[in-house]
């Protein structure tokens, strides 16, 4: 998986709650991304097994509204956002870890 900005914004938002289901508006407004964007993440995401999708029954009181379809990352899902995530922090911040350099030439 290669972590885009776009992606990471919607992994963080899964990982706000991993075990609430989130549908595509909530989805977009989290990670601030236009349907065109979001919506083909998702297909991917799904293709990979890393997001289940669901149709929610239609709610009684409000018979103008669509039904929504609701996502949720899987459990493989949750393990691989988390680490993508942290690695891309680590990438961010760095590891901490600082090759040693050869002291220059003729220093003490």
């Amino acid at each position: 998986m290669k972590l885009t900005g776009p992606l990471a914004r919607v992994l963080a938002a899964f990982l706000a709650d991993p075990t609430e289901q989130r549908y595509g508006y909530d989805l977009m407004k989290a990670a601030r991304l236009a349907s065109g964007t979001l919506y083909p993440m998702l297909a991917r995401l799904m293709d990979e097994g890393l997001v289940t999708a669901e149709w929610e029954s239609q709610p009684a009181d409000e018979a103008g509204r669509p039904a929504r379809k609701y996502y949720r990352l899987t459990g493989d899902g949750i393990r691989i956002a988390r680490e993508e995530l942290a690695r891309a922090s680590l990438d961010a911040t760095g590891s901490g870890f600082q090759p040693s350099r050869p002291s220059p030439q003729g220093a003490a």
